[in-house]
């Protein structure tokens, strides 16, 4: 049998959502890494311009909120945490609105709650508003409601750091690849902050349970996605016919890279056709 070349495939992905996390967007202490978040939108930028459909989906709402309310430490009150979000999701979008706009390109908000995906009327106009924003050749830029919404801020069935949110964006809008930077390699057999001897699985074709045994804590103090929801994000996505890339966010001009076919991270082979390694 061929053997199919999976990464030269994502050279033909046209439509591609770029999921960020809070450790990818802030420095260890906790500030926003300008310098970073200036070279993601010139690369997301550069590949609109390539022809590529952008969505970007961020995290790091309540820590910016953080920063700019100058709290000594992350609040632990709901009421607290909503108030940060507020806060911090203005800023970030005047952040990104900013540096993109020095790249020629337009932002749009769109902040997502649970109850929105899962009424077929509501999502339905949420999957028009995104097909309209995408026509338009405006980035939408998505975040899950954390003013109002407080499973993720709770930890109880939360969409993870909105890696699982960026997974049914991917599924509402019928992308091609999703792309989830963190602060980690890829998926290892282990945790490679703990264990030096951890391996890096480059392809993963379904989600077993061997694998999830592998699955650990992030190891970040910043971020509330582990590799946990990173594999609920992979079955979500790969099942509904969606390539998944993890790989690390520290060098946002690697998104060029992996479209490009190189081998980076870990892929999560798309289950829709049957494909195999």
């Amino acid at each position: 049998m061929k053997r199919v070349n999976h990464r030269q495939e994502l050279q033909n992905s046209k439509r591609v959502v770029v999921k960020v996390g809070t450790s990818t967007l802030t420095y260890d202490n906790g500030d926003i890494n300008l310098a970073r978040i200036e070279k993601l939108a010139r690369v997301l930028s550069d590949l609109m311009n390539a022809g590529k459909e952008v969505v970007l989906v961020t995290s790091g709402a309540v820590q910016v909120g953080v920063k700019k309310l100058k709290l000594k430490e992350k609040p632990t009150s709901i009421r607290e945490k909503q108030a940060a979000a507020s806060v911090g999701q203005c800023e970030l979008m005047h952040i990104y609105s900013k540096f993109f706009g020095e790249y020629s390109h337009i932002v749009g908000q769109v902040l997502l709650t649970k109850d929105v995906i899962e009424d077929e009327h509501v999502r339905n106009n949420v999957v028009n508003t995104f097909e309209k924003l995408i026509e338009d050749k405006v980035i939408p830029i998505v975040n899950e409601n954390d003013t109002v919404a407080i499973d993720e801020i709770e930890n109880i069935v939360r969409f993870g750091d909105n890696d699982n949110l960026s997974a049914i964006v991917s599924v509402l809008i019928h992308a091609d690849l999703l792309v989830i930077l963190s602060d980690i390699d890829g998926f290892f057999d282990s945790d490679p902050t703990k264990n030096p001897n951890s391996k890096l699985i480059k392809v993963i074709d379904g989600i077993t349970p061997e694998l999830e045994n592998f699955a650990g804590d992030s190891g970040t103090d910043v971020g509330t996605g582990g590799m946990v929801t990173k594999l609920t994000a992979a079955k979500t996505a790969t099942s509904a016919g969606v390539s998944l890339i993890l790989a690390n966010g520290k060098e946002p001009s690697i998104l060029r890279d992996i479209i490009e076919g190189q081998e980076i991270g870990t892929l999560f082979l798309k289950q829709a056709e049957g494909v195999m390694k």
